[in-house]
Protein backbone atom coordinates (compact mmCIF):
# COMPACT_ATOMS: atom_id res chain seq x y z
CA UNK A 1 0.00 0.00 0.00
CA UNK A 2 1.51 3.53 -1.14
CA UNK A 3 0.88 5.35 1.99
CA UNK A 4 2.28 8.53 0.25
CA UNK A 5 -0.72 8.67 -2.39
CA UNK A 6 -3.87 10.55 -2.01
CA UNK A 7 -6.56 9.58 1.10
CA UNK A 8 -9.03 8.28 -1.03
CA UNK A 9 -6.96 5.72 -2.16
CA UNK A 10 -7.13 3.72 1.37
CA UNK A 11 -9.25 0.64 1.10
CA UNK A 12 -13.10 2.07 2.68
CA UNK A 13 -12.09 5.80 2.61
CA UNK A 14 -14.78 6.56 -0.16
CA UNK A 15 -17.41 5.05 0.82
CA UNK A 16 -17.46 6.20 4.55
CA UNK A 17 -16.71 9.95 3.05
CA UNK A 18 -20.04 8.89 1.29
CA UNK A 19 -21.85 7.58 4.23
CA UNK A 20 -20.63 10.75 6.30
CA UNK A 21 -22.13 13.12 3.65
CA UNK A 22 -25.30 11.33 3.10
CA UNK A 23 -26.21 11.34 6.56
CA UNK A 24 -24.97 14.41 7.33
CA UNK A 25 -26.95 16.71 4.09
CA UNK A 26 -29.97 14.62 2.83
CA UNK A 27 -32.16 15.31 6.39
CA UNK A 28 -31.57 18.86 4.92
CA UNK A 29 -32.82 18.33 1.53
CA UNK A 30 -35.80 16.51 2.49
CA UNK A 31 -36.40 19.16 5.06
CA UNK A 32 -36.02 21.84 2.17
CA UNK A 33 -37.93 19.89 -0.22
CA UNK A 34 -40.74 19.42 2.43
CA UNK A 35 -41.06 22.73 3.01
CA UNK A 36 -42.62 22.73 -0.65
CA UNK A 37 -45.70 20.40 0.46
CA UNK A 38 -48.91 21.28 -0.55
CA UNK A 39 -50.22 19.24 2.08
CA UNK A 40 -50.56 19.62 6.04
CA UNK A 41 -47.93 16.86 7.13
CA UNK A 42 -44.66 17.79 7.84
CA UNK A 43 -43.50 14.01 6.11
CA UNK A 44 -45.76 12.78 3.53
CA UNK A 45 -45.48 14.57 -0.20
CA UNK A 46 -49.08 16.13 -1.18
CA UNK A 47 -48.00 18.08 -3.95
CA UNK A 48 -45.46 21.27 -4.49
CA UNK A 49 -46.63 24.65 -3.64
CA UNK A 50 -45.18 27.81 -2.34
CA UNK A 51 -48.42 27.88 0.46
CA UNK A 52 -46.20 27.51 3.65
CA UNK A 53 -43.52 30.62 2.45
CA UNK A 54 -47.24 32.51 2.26
CA UNK A 55 -48.17 31.54 5.63
CA UNK A 56 -45.10 32.33 7.10
CA UNK A 57 -44.64 35.54 5.54
CA UNK A 58 -48.00 36.28 6.76
CA UNK A 59 -48.31 35.24 10.37
CA UNK A 60 -47.58 37.95 13.07
CA UNK A 61 -46.05 35.82 15.53
CA UNK A 62 -43.18 34.58 13.01
CA UNK A 63 -42.45 38.38 11.95
CA UNK A 64 -42.35 39.77 15.59
CA UNK A 65 -39.64 36.75 16.04
CA UNK A 66 -38.24 37.67 13.08
CA UNK A 67 -37.84 41.39 13.87
CA UNK A 68 -36.45 40.41 17.36
CA UNK A 69 -33.91 38.73 15.92
CA UNK A 70 -32.84 40.63 13.47
CA UNK A 71 -32.80 43.63 15.61
CA UNK A 72 -30.70 41.55 17.59
CA UNK A 73 -28.12 40.19 15.46
CA UNK A 74 -27.82 43.82 13.62
CA UNK A 75 -26.99 45.38 17.22
CA UNK A 76 -24.87 42.49 17.74
CA UNK A 77 -22.85 42.55 14.65
CA UNK A 78 -22.05 46.28 14.85
CA UNK A 79 -20.76 46.19 18.71
CA UNK A 80 -18.84 42.76 18.26
CA UNK A 81 -17.19 43.82 14.86
CA UNK A 82 -16.30 47.18 16.68
CA UNK A 83 -14.75 45.92 19.47
CA UNK A 84 -12.89 42.92 17.14
CA UNK A 85 -11.57 45.82 15.01
CA UNK A 86 -10.32 47.50 18.21
CA UNK A 87 -9.11 44.38 19.47
CA UNK A 88 -7.35 43.03 17.00
CA UNK A 89 -5.47 46.84 15.68
CA UNK A 90 -4.36 46.35 19.93
CA UNK A 91 -2.53 43.96 19.58
CA UNK A 92 -0.87 44.27 16.43
CA UNK A 93 2.32 45.16 16.22
CA UNK A 94 4.58 45.61 19.36
CA UNK A 95 3.91 43.16 22.23
CA UNK A 96 2.92 43.97 25.86
CA UNK A 97 2.49 41.83 28.80
CA UNK A 98 -0.32 39.82 29.10
CA UNK A 99 -1.30 39.66 25.48
CA UNK A 100 -1.29 35.99 25.15
CA UNK A 101 -3.60 35.91 28.05
CA UNK A 102 -5.29 38.16 26.35
CA UNK A 103 -5.87 36.58 22.92
CA UNK A 104 -6.92 33.56 25.12
CA UNK A 105 -9.77 34.99 26.84
CA UNK A 106 -11.04 36.54 23.34
CA UNK A 107 -11.02 33.22 22.03
CA UNK A 108 -12.77 31.54 25.03
CA UNK A 109 -16.31 31.70 23.91
CA UNK A 110 -15.22 29.07 21.39
CA UNK A 111 -13.64 26.63 23.68
CA UNK A 112 -16.26 27.18 26.21
CA UNK A 113 -19.60 25.00 25.39
CA UNK A 114 -22.91 27.07 24.60
CA UNK A 115 -24.49 25.76 27.94
CA UNK A 116 -21.62 26.43 30.49
CA UNK A 117 -21.78 29.92 28.71
CA UNK A 118 -25.49 30.42 28.64
CA UNK A 119 -25.65 29.28 32.24
CA UNK A 120 -23.03 31.70 33.65
CA UNK A 121 -24.02 34.80 31.54
CA UNK A 122 -27.70 34.08 33.48
CA UNK A 123 -26.23 33.77 36.74
CA UNK A 124 -24.10 36.94 36.09
CA UNK A 125 -27.34 38.97 34.73
CA UNK A 126 -29.55 37.57 38.02
CA UNK A 127 -26.15 38.70 40.44
CA UNK A 128 -26.29 42.41 39.09
CA UNK A 129 -30.34 42.25 39.33
CA UNK A 130 -30.76 43.00 35.16
CA UNK A 131 -34.32 41.49 34.08
CA UNK A 132 -34.22 39.10 31.04
CA UNK A 133 -35.33 41.12 27.96
CA UNK A 134 -34.01 41.70 24.22
CA UNK A 135 -30.76 43.93 26.06
CA UNK A 136 -29.49 40.55 28.24
CA UNK A 137 -29.70 38.52 24.53
CA UNK A 138 -27.99 41.86 22.73
CA UNK A 139 -25.06 41.48 25.70
CA UNK A 140 -24.75 37.99 25.77
CA UNK A 141 -24.43 37.76 21.51
CA UNK A 142 -22.41 40.73 21.73
CA UNK A 143 -20.39 38.04 24.33
CA UNK A 144 -20.16 35.15 21.97
CA UNK A 145 -20.01 37.07 18.31
CA UNK A 146 -16.63 38.99 19.47
CA UNK A 147 -14.42 35.90 18.76
CA UNK A 148 -16.03 35.28 15.75
CA UNK A 149 -15.56 38.59 14.19
CA UNK A 150 -12.02 39.21 15.93
CA UNK A 151 -10.24 36.10 14.08
CA UNK A 152 -11.02 36.98 9.96
CA UNK A 153 -10.00 40.86 10.97
CA UNK A 154 -6.56 39.71 12.69
CA UNK A 155 -5.78 37.34 9.99
CA UNK A 156 -5.95 40.08 7.64
CA UNK A 157 -4.41 42.03 9.83
CA UNK A 158 -1.21 39.93 10.52
CA UNK A 159 -1.04 39.62 5.74
CA UNK A 160 -1.11 43.69 5.78
CA UNK A 161 2.38 44.65 4.75
CA UNK A 162 4.17 46.98 7.09
CA UNK A 163 6.32 48.44 4.62
CA UNK A 164 2.89 50.60 3.51
CA UNK A 165 2.47 51.96 7.10
CA UNK A 166 6.45 52.80 7.28
CA UNK A 167 6.04 54.46 4.01
CA UNK A 168 2.96 56.58 4.88
CA UNK A 169 4.97 57.54 8.08
CA UNK A 170 7.71 58.47 6.12
CA UNK A 171 5.49 60.66 3.68
CA UNK A 172 4.37 62.63 7.26
CA UNK A 173 1.15 61.25 7.65
CA UNK A 174 -0.58 61.47 11.07
CA UNK A 175 -1.56 58.08 12.69
CA UNK A 176 -5.19 58.76 12.13
CA UNK A 177 -4.68 59.44 8.59
CA UNK A 178 -2.60 56.15 7.63
CA UNK A 179 -5.39 54.71 9.55
CA UNK A 180 -8.05 55.56 7.27
CA UNK A 181 -6.41 55.71 4.19
CA UNK A 182 -4.27 52.73 4.50
CA UNK A 183 -4.76 50.22 7.05
CA UNK A 184 -8.92 51.09 7.24
CA UNK A 185 -9.24 50.10 3.33
CA UNK A 186 -6.64 47.00 3.27
CA UNK A 187 -8.48 45.96 6.54
CA UNK A 188 -12.35 46.40 5.13
CA UNK A 189 -12.61 42.62 3.59
CA UNK A 190 -11.91 40.87 6.50
CA UNK A 191 -14.11 43.39 8.52
CA UNK A 192 -16.87 42.73 6.30
CA UNK A 193 -16.17 39.04 6.57
CA UNK A 194 -15.73 38.99 10.20
CA UNK A 195 -19.14 41.09 10.58
CA UNK A 196 -21.28 38.66 8.40
CA UNK A 197 -20.08 35.68 10.26
CA UNK A 198 -21.00 36.95 13.57
CA UNK A 199 -24.42 38.35 12.01
CA UNK A 200 -25.25 34.48 11.06
CA UNK A 201 -23.82 33.19 14.31
CA UNK A 202 -26.29 35.50 16.35
CA UNK A 203 -29.49 34.95 14.00
CA UNK A 204 -29.05 31.27 14.56
CA UNK A 205 -28.10 30.92 17.96
CA UNK A 206 -30.43 28.86 20.27
CA UNK A 207 -28.81 27.84 23.30
CA UNK A 208 -27.70 30.79 25.22
CA UNK A 209 -30.47 33.32 23.73
CA UNK A 210 -32.81 30.68 25.43
CA UNK A 211 -31.41 31.29 29.01
CA UNK A 212 -30.79 34.81 28.76
CA UNK A 213 -34.34 35.67 27.18
CA UNK A 214 -37.32 37.04 29.21
CA UNK A 215 -41.11 37.58 28.20
CA UNK A 216 -41.71 38.82 24.62
CA UNK A 217 -37.88 38.89 23.72
CA UNK A 218 -38.60 35.32 21.60
CA UNK A 219 -36.46 35.25 18.40
CA UNK A 220 -36.55 32.71 15.58
CA UNK A 221 -34.98 29.78 16.78
CA UNK A 222 -36.81 29.65 20.30
CA UNK A 223 -39.98 30.21 18.27
CA UNK A 224 -39.00 26.83 16.24
CA UNK A 225 -38.12 24.90 19.27
CA UNK A 226 -41.83 26.26 20.93
CA UNK A 227 -43.33 25.39 18.09
CA UNK A 228 -41.71 21.64 17.34
CA UNK A 229 -42.78 20.87 20.68
CA UNK A 230 -46.69 20.85 19.84
CA UNK A 231 -45.19 19.05 15.65
CA UNK A 232 -43.82 19.66 13.19
CA UNK A 233 -45.48 21.12 10.30
CA UNK A 234 -44.66 22.42 6.89
CA UNK A 235 -44.54 25.72 7.90
CA UNK A 236 -41.86 25.26 10.71
CA UNK A 237 -39.83 23.66 7.51
CA UNK A 238 -40.40 26.83 5.63
CA UNK A 239 -38.69 28.99 8.25
CA UNK A 240 -36.16 26.72 8.35
CA UNK A 241 -35.29 26.56 5.21
CA UNK A 242 -35.50 30.22 5.01
CA UNK A 243 -32.48 30.17 7.89
CA UNK A 244 -30.56 27.78 6.18
CA UNK A 245 -30.59 29.92 2.89
CA UNK A 246 -29.48 32.89 4.24
CA UNK A 247 -27.05 31.10 6.39
CA UNK A 248 -25.31 29.83 3.10
CA UNK A 249 -25.09 32.75 1.97
CA UNK A 250 -23.19 35.14 4.54
CA UNK A 251 -21.14 31.96 5.25
CA UNK A 252 -19.92 32.04 1.16
CA UNK A 253 -19.64 35.77 1.55
CA UNK A 254 -17.65 35.74 4.71
CA UNK A 255 -15.62 33.39 3.05
CA UNK A 256 -15.07 34.88 -0.29
CA UNK A 257 -14.57 38.30 1.03
CA UNK A 258 -11.46 36.64 3.81
CA UNK A 259 -10.39 34.91 0.72
CA UNK A 260 -10.09 38.02 -1.54
CA UNK A 261 -6.17 39.16 -2.67
CA UNK A 262 -4.85 41.23 -0.93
Amino acid sequence: MNLQGPLWRFTGVRPVAWAFFAFLYIPIIVLVALSFNAGQSATLWQGFSFKWYGVVANDPEILRAAKNSLIIAVCATLISTALATLAALGMHGRRFRGQGALQGVLGLPLLVPDIVCAVAILMFFAFIGLKLSLLTILIAHVVFCTPFAYLPIRARLQGMDPRLLEAAADLYASPWRVFWRISFPLLLPGILSGAMLAFIISMDDFVITYFVAGAGSTTLPIYIFSSIRMGISPKINAISSIMLVLSILFVTLSYYLGQRKR
